[in-house]
């Protein structure tokens, strides 16, 4: 079985109450499964199947705006962790909406760095290696 259907979280549909819990920058997923297919760790079906599950969840995504307040946010981290900007925007994004929603939602991440990093702000972070 492939690795990235073993790891629990990309395998199951979300709900719409689920959907900002894989709030996901199309550039980030498709850059990872990008990597993975060419070092050979996905099939090219496997990385076929992602990429279209990508597109077809795309209508429970919850956006969140890259405004001052969220840019304020990832220079504060970058600043104070040793994470790099894009993971950045992705934690602040996650705790804008925490903020705006009162939603305690899972941040997902494989990266080491942005995991450490989310923990040290109080997301709630599922590991994914």
């Amino acid at each position: 079985m492939p690795r990235w259907k073993r790891r629990g979280t990309t395998g199951r549909r979300a709900s719409k109450s689920q959907s900002p819990g894989l709030v996901l920058l199309v550039s980030s997923a498709t850059s990872s499964t990008g990597r993975r297919r060419k070092s050979g760790e996905l099939t090219p079906q496997d990385f076929l199947a992602i990429r279209s599950r990508l597109h077809k969840d795309r209508a429970y995504w919850e956006l969140v705006e890259v405004s001052e307040h969220v840019l304020r946010h990832v220079e504060e981290l970058v600043q104070k962790t040793d994470v790099r900007a894009l993971n950045a925007l992705h934690i602040a994004s996650a705790i804008m909406f925490k903020a705006a929603s009162g939603l305690a939602i899972p941040f997902i991440t494989s990266d080491a760095k942005q995991r450490d990093a989310a923990q040290a702000t109080g997301l709630t972070v599922i590991w994914v290696d």
